[in-house]
């Protein structure tokens, strides 16, 4: 069966000028992609109503010949959790994250991922954990742009207090609730807009891209900020736009994650 009207564009790219790439179709991917390796390429994929989805054209004139090929095709029913079927334990920082039909001991962090890619599974989300587990917990924490809440229950869980999470996205405001419940701790959760109201406290972890965080840092910056989601070649732009100092840096498979804190 396949979903009326909807369809998944394939953009595939050199793998050896993927990272160049992503960054100049980002403009394009900043709702979020699948990502994988096929072959030589590096495929990244959107799905949406075909008049909704950028032409050939308008990619390359991003990411210009590194762009190998454009495909469209219908999209099957159930593609929004097919992704689910990959997902597995994942340990970052001293956590063991995994979806709940994942067998493992209580002590894990059971995230429902839901539509939110946010099951640990990504380096983005690996890196804020290893960074997370390293700083002297306490004091309030926000997440900012806090998909399943994955970021916000591991601080609760290291002991900072109180922690709050803001998603644009009510779906994600409603899912992260869950597993914060899920996990019996406490984050409160709201729907916010961290471009033009980004809340404070004295630590803030940020996966997010990197318009988002630009954008972000306008309002101010905190006294500590773990921020990922950028691509290595991104990562000196957040310490610009931020202004603080940057005291680590950890990067995995071109992306990168850095602590940075008030001098």
């Amino acid at each position: 069966m396949t979903v009326g009207g909807l369809v998944r564009l394939a953009i595939r790219v050199r793998a050896a000028d993927a990272e160049l790439a992503l960054a100049q179709l980002l403009p394009l991917l900043s709702g979020g992609a699948e990502e994988r390796a096929v072959g030589e390429t590096v495929e990244y994929a959107l799905y949406g109503p075909p008049d909704e989805l950028p032409d050939e054209a308008a990619l390359r004139a991003l990411a210009g010949d590194a762009v190998v090929a454009v495909e469209r095709a219908p999209v099957a029913g159930g593609w929004e959790t097919a992704w689910h079927a990959h997902l597995g334990r994942v340990c970052a920082g001293g956590f063991a994250v995994r979806p709940p039909w994942v067998a493992g001991p209580d002590g894990d962090l059971v995230i429902e991922p839901g539509l939110t890619f946010g099951a640990a599974g990504h380096p983005t989300t690996r890196l804020c954990l290893e960074l997370l587990a390293g700083v002297p917990a306490g004091g309030s924490l926000c997440d900012w742009g806090c998909g399943s809440g994955v970021l916000a229950i591991a601080a609760a869980k290291l002991g900072f207090a109180p922690v709050a999470a803001v998603d644009n996205d009510p779906a994600a405001v409603a899912l992260a609730r869950e597993n914060a419940a899920a996990n019996g701790v406490e984050v409160e959760v709201r729907r916010g807009d961290v471009t033009r109201d980004a809340p404070s406290a004295e630590t803030v972890v940020a996966n997010l891209t990197l318009p988002l965080l630009e954008a972000a840092a306008a309002d101010g910056s905190p006294r500590r900020l773990i921020a990922s989601g950028v691509l290595t070649g991104q990562a000196d732009r957040v310490v610009a736009a931020f202004g603080l100092a940057e005291r680590d840096r950890r990067e995995d498979g071109g992306w990168a994650a850095l602590l940075l804190e008030d001098a």
